[in-house]
């Protein structure tokens, strides 16, 4: 209704030339609705061919040959906008229009339409700066509505994902980065810009991104909020790093390490054994004396034998008695000639490379085989045993040559502790727990004991309390290995002067023990 003051004002142009095309284009889609809501509806032009009436055509807006066509209230136009310097114009105008409508002449229109123009141009200035800054930067831009649409992004971030710009503003971020139409919002990786819209703060992250070629980049994304007054978010700032090339070196770093490590291991693996085996001929070696003693005397025995069943064949006497001498000599020899096949056989088995071949061992049985290739040094050293072994032992599952390892080096250290005493007492028992599934073992010698401050390096590789040349410390922390190896556990009871008992627990049950020997240089406490 005329007089009133419409919520949104109608523009016409009168004059559709040049100038009239350019105001079309710069303030049809955003300036005049914005700033003043209003709306360019008409141009009023005689000249039907002029630039701003074919601009205004294409932009589906009213055009007439005369001005005075619009003064019809049906086409609703509130505001007259001269862009045409003829005085006369104006002054047909002023005289002609009805009330309602109001008229801004050519000058005063002009004065307002080059200081918009100038403040255009410092924006575009501006922004024409700060795009250069931006394509200067060398970490990717991109600037993102709250929509997950990308409206803008620097030349880094182009150059590096392989898009030209019209590739990406308009575009929704999930399809840029992921090549997919699924927004990743409620994706459980965690989106970046919902980490920012629920935490109101910076985020930062490393993302994947996937490139137009298919090429995977490893990217460490920082998210800006850009807060409008009302305290909503009006854009997000990405600022992105690829990191692909140091993820890559990363990984070729941690390939070479763990390669690395497994060389190591292996020739730790490789020495570990070496010391096993080192710690086998150390105690062999100690037997060597002993051990040739024993074999000489059965073989003194069977050569004097030999020598007397000689002479029987020489006298030839043929009575009784000769023939029962004769039968005599030759089971003494077969006895001796037994006893030398065992102790060589023992010795053999124990000086073969250790190797953990599993099986049920009869822990009784490997405990008298160790005694018996020892017998001669206990002899020489005075050392008496005694035997506590209970005959309703349930095997345990293991290496045999490993355990009678463990075996022949608490004999050796119990003969070592008695030697500076001129002998002593050897107990050895064998005792199942209570539960029946753990059975016992202990080594017990009455020499001098262990001070307290040996104790906690008792089981420490290449650490020794004897004498140079008695031993390099390998003994008590391979078997400490090999026990552990077979899920058992080994511990010492002593005291200075009154003895030592070292007391080994090995499982009952068919469980397998450990692939490989354990660590030997671990530690094991008193009781």
């Amino acid at each position: 209704m005329a007089g009133e003051t419409p919520s949104v004002l109608n523009i016409a142009l009168i004059g559709g030339g040049e100038y009239c095309g350019e105001v079309l284009k710069m303030t049809t889609v955003a300036f005049l609705q914005d700033q003043v809501n209003s709306r360019i509806v008409a141009v009023a032009d005689p000249d039907g061919s002029a630039p701003g009436v074919a601009l205004a055509r294409q932009l589906g807006l009213t055009i007439v040959s005369d001005f005075e066509q619009l003064y019809d209230p049906v086409a609703n136009v509130q505001l007259f906008i001269l862009l045409d310097p003829d005085p006369d114009l104006l002054r047909r105008v002023l005289k002609t229009k009805p009330d309602f409508l109001r008229v801004l002449s050519y000058h005063a229109f002009d004065l307002f339409w080059k200081t918009f123009k100038s403040r255009e141009r410092i924006l575009e200035q501006r922004t024409e700066e700060m795009q250069t800054i931006l394509n200067g930067i060398q970490d990717l831009i991109l600037v993102i509505t709250p929509e997950q649409e990308i409206v803008d992004a620097n030349e880094a971030f182009l150059r590096q994902m392989g898009y030209n710009k019209e590739e990406v503003v308009g575009k929704k971020c999930f399809e840029i980065y992921h090549q997919t139409h699924q927004s990743c919002y409620g994706d459980e990786s965690g989106c970046p810009l919902s980490t920012v819209i629920r935490n109101r703060e910076t985020a930062q992250t490393i993302r994947t991104r996937t490139d137009p070629f298919g090429k995977t980049h490893y990217i460490e994304v920082t998210i800006h909020p850009l807060w409008e007054k009302d305290g909503k978010i009006s854009r997000f700032l990405e600022i992105s790093h690829d990191i692909t090339e140091r993820k890559h070196q990363e990984e070729e770093s941690r390939r070479r390490l763990e390669q690395m490590v497994d060389e190591r291991t292996r020739q730790l693996q490789e020495t570990h054994d070496k010391l096993l085996h080192q710690d086998k001929m150390a105690s062999l070696g100690k037997l060597s004396a002993s051990v040739v003693h024993e074999i000489n005397n059965p073989i003194a025995g069977i050569l004097n034998l030999i020598l007397l069943m000689k002479r029987i064949m020489k006298e030839d006497s043929g009575d009784a008695r000769g023939q029962d001498s004769f039968d005599r000599y030759l089971t003494l020899m077969e006895s001796e000639t037994r006893r030398i096949s065992r102790i060589v056989s023992n010795l053999l088995t124990f000086s073969r490379q250790s190797k953990m071949e599993m099986g049920e061992q009869d822990v009784n049985r490997l405990i008298e085989k160790t005694l018996v290739i020892n017998d001669n040094l206990l002899k020489i050293h005075n050392v008496k045993v005694r035997k506590e072994l209970d005959s309703e032992l349930p095997p345990v599952v293991g290496s045999a040559d490993q355990l009678q390892q463990v075996f022949m080096n608490m004999v050796s250290n119990a003969v070592e502790a008695l030697e500076g005493r001129g002998g002593g007492v050897l107990s050895v028992r064998t005792w199942c727990g209570k539960s029946a599934d753990v059975i016992n073992i202990s080594f017990a010698d009455n020499g001098i004991g262990i001070s307290s401050g040996h104790l906690n390096k008792l089981f420490e590789p290449f650490y020794t309390t004897k004498k140079k040349g008695k031993g390099v410390g390998l003994g008590l922390s391979v078997a400490y290995g090999i026990i552990k190896a077979h899920n058992g556990s080994i511990t010492v009871d002593t005291l200075p002067g009154k003895g030592a008992t070292f007391t080994i627990q090995l499982p009952s049950s068919p469980e397998p023990p450990q692939a490989e020997t354990a660590d030997a240089g671990r530690k094991a406490g008193p009781r």
